[in-house]
């Protein structure tokens, strides 16, 4: 049915969103809300996002309208699908790209075979520990923070789940992998793990999330497109809801 553009916002809607490289997941929040405000002079709408993306990945997140932010818990429960770069042989404090590398590794070791059955051996229940470069709360305070500073202060393990890890390709000293996982699984986390685990180092250096539950990246909006798709709902005055 038709409607006006407060109740099609208002009321809740449910955005698919590709969060551009580099940046924050509150950036992405921010100019959603802008481009809604400005377009369709909705002063006091709700943003929010079922999930954060760190700003060196890319890939689907979802924003939810209105009333659907009471929602916003129920997406965050859903299992999310990766596809996952890494370097071996080195390693950085933040288990990616954001810090400098730290440290190298003999890797000339690894093999197809050692990677296929040390993969396998990460299906299923986990605990991981997840980056002291991360938000998780310690003590009151973000890990990041303490990282930052020079503190040395470690997360608690959290229990994941690994449903599906495929390898793409292999060709040393890059390793591309397909992951199905729970929330709360951090990929840098599971780089650590996966270059501890081959007896070398492994460093995470490209990410895209796929899905989130049956959502797709497929289906979702660039910031432009969202934009372009607002103007046209101001200019033609339908509002579907």
């Amino acid at each position: 049915m038709l409607s006006d553009k407060n109740s099609y916002f208002g009321e809740g809607q449910i955005l698919l969103f590709d969060k551009p490289l580099y940046w924050t997941s509150f950036d992405l929040v921010k100019k959603v809300r802008v481009i809604i405000k400005n377009n369709l002079n909705l002063r006091n709408i709700k943003v929010g996002h079922a999930g954060t993306l760190d700003p060196l990945a890319r890939g689907l997140m979802i924003l939810c309208t209105g009333k659907a932010t009471k929602r916003i818990a129920d997406f965050r429960e859903m299992d999310k699908e990766y596809t996952a770069v890494f370097q071996l042989g080195m390693t950085t404090p933040s288990f990616d790209l954001e810090t400098e590398t730290d440290e190298t590794y003999p890797a000339d070791h690894i093999t197809l075979e050692m990677l296929e059955r040390t993969l396998t051996g990460f299906l299923g229940k986990q605990k991981q520990i997840p980056p002291v470069h991360s938000a998780k709360m310690i003590e009151g305070r973000r890990s990041y923070e303490y990282a930052r500073k020079g503190i040395s202060k470690e997360p608690e393990p959290v229990t994941v789940w690994f449903r599906e890890i495929e390898l793409i390709s292999f060709s040393m000293p890059e390793v591309k992998i397909r992951l199905l996982c729970s929330k709360g699984t951090y990929i840098r986390s599971f780089a650590r793990d996966l270059g501890k685990a081959l007896n070398s180092g492994a460093c995470l250096t490209a990410l895209v999330r796929n899905s989130i539950g049956p959502y797709k990246l497929e289906n979702a909006f660039s910031p432009e497109k969202f934009e372009k798709f607002v103007r046209e709902m101001k200019q033609t005055g339908n509002f579907f809801v």
